[in-house]
């Protein structure tokens, strides 16, 4: 069983979920349960599919978990975008952020094409 503590895919996901927890605090309460939920939801889905991930017992399995982490993550690209065309974060935060959530989707790319390579 590997240890998902220790992929930085993970701990970079995990800080970034923290991050979205805390800016989304300044999010309109009527998006409490709209924007809000759903943007800290697809945040935690990406580090949580990873750890979930790390408990199964192949490759395979672990590349499967990772396929769901890369969806969540673009989810959360995707809410980071609406949350700045509403104004609920300024166009600099979300730049910010937006680089951040492209990094971990080409993290989690990189170790599915170490897990399985690609075949010619």
């Amino acid at each position: 069983m590997r240890d998902f503590k220790k992929y930085e895919i993970w701990q970079i996901s995990h800080s970034f979920t923290l991050e979205i927890y805390r800016i989304t605090k300044s999010f309109p309460k009527e998006e409490l349960y709209g924007l809000t939920s759903q943007i800290r939801r697809s945040a935690a889905s990406t580090p949580t599919n990873i750890s979930e991930g790390c408990g199964r017992s192949s490759d395979k399995e672990f590349n499967q978990f990772l396929n769901f982490a890369l969806g969540s993550a673009n989810e959360t690209e995707y809410s980071l975008i609406l949350s700045r065309d509403l104004g609920y974060i300024s166009i600099e935060i979300a730049e910010d952020y937006l680089k951040k959530i492209n990094t971990i989707k080409s993290k989690i790319y990189k170790l599915k094409q170490k897990l399985i390579p690609p075949t010619a």
